[in-house]
């Protein structure tokens, strides 16, 4: 059964959650994408697995993101970054745990590394997407876009089966967040999944995460059938096998 929450983060602002509460066991924290909410197959089937293995468990929705308070328009990673982390210091608190993101989930998850490296034990990337504000969009723009999105402050872009509001200010905090000259040097196990189908973000993306963590044991796997999303049965197996050798790996 869904089981959602709210969590207040100021007088008028709110985030949806889910969690499986655990004060003293591991946490899986498993971080949706761009425009994503909580209700989906992957956040669901991360919880049961986290509650088949007496593991904690916690997922958001952003600010302006599914159900939680705000508008979209106003979020940028900079915000949503801080999101979880206040979440993290809430329910997680000191307790260690595996990072899941999921597409921009990855990017934002790359950021917690500055706050709770010592508590990380594993990260694993779903179609990761950091930096893709400026290498999927905005450098890729046609001069006609990026003069509207000047003029308007926003413009509403087609990709793949889905369509993005995006705003100049998200675009210029998105380089503020780069990650890919980053160097994480946390000995720890980093899976990537990626789709070869995926047409949203390309598995180059999934290789140039690897690169940045210099001491972690790494695996990519490139998955035939799979979209961007891998939220098909098959897909998320996987990634449920893989996790499960994690955990027995390190906990």
């Amino acid at each position: 059964m869904k089981k959602f929450k709210y969590f207040k983060i100021s007088k008028y602002s709110k985030l949806r959650y889910m969690d499986n509460y655990s004060k003293k066991n591991p946490y899986i924290i498993f971080l949706p994408g761009f425009m994503s909410d909580i209700e989906g197959k992957k956040p669901q089937s991360f919880r049961q697995f986290a509650i088949k293995r007496k593991f904690g468990f916690l997922t958001l929705e952003y600010s302006g993101h599914g159900k939680s308070t705000g508008e979209f328009t106003k979020g940028n990673i900079s915000i949503w970054t801080k999101n979880v982390k206040f979440l993290i210091k809430n329910i997680v608190k000191k307790n260690d745990f595996i990072i899941i993101g999921s597409s921009m989930g990855a990017w934002i998850a790359l950021n917690q590394f500055k706050y709770f490296n010592k508590q990380i034990k594993a990260f694993i990337g779903i179609g990761s997407a950091p930096e893709f504000l400026t290498r999927l969009m905005w450098d890729k723009f046609p001069k006609k876009t990026k003069k509207e999105i000047k003029k308007k402050g926003v413009v509403t872009i087609e990709k793949g089966q889905y369509k993005y509001p995006i705003t100049l200010q998200l675009i210029k905090d998105g380089r503020k967040n780069k990650v890919f000259s980053k160097k994480i040097l946390q000995k720890i196990y980093v899976y990537m999944f990626h789709g070869k189908k995926d047409e949203v973000v390309p598995v180059s993306f999934s290789k140039k995460v690897l690169t940045i963590f210099k001491k972690a044991k790494k695996k990519l796997f490139v998955i035939k059938k799979g979209d961007h999303s891998l939220s098909d049965a098959k897909s998320l197996n996987l990634i449920k096998s893989q996790l499960s050798k994690i955990i027995k790996n390190i906990f």
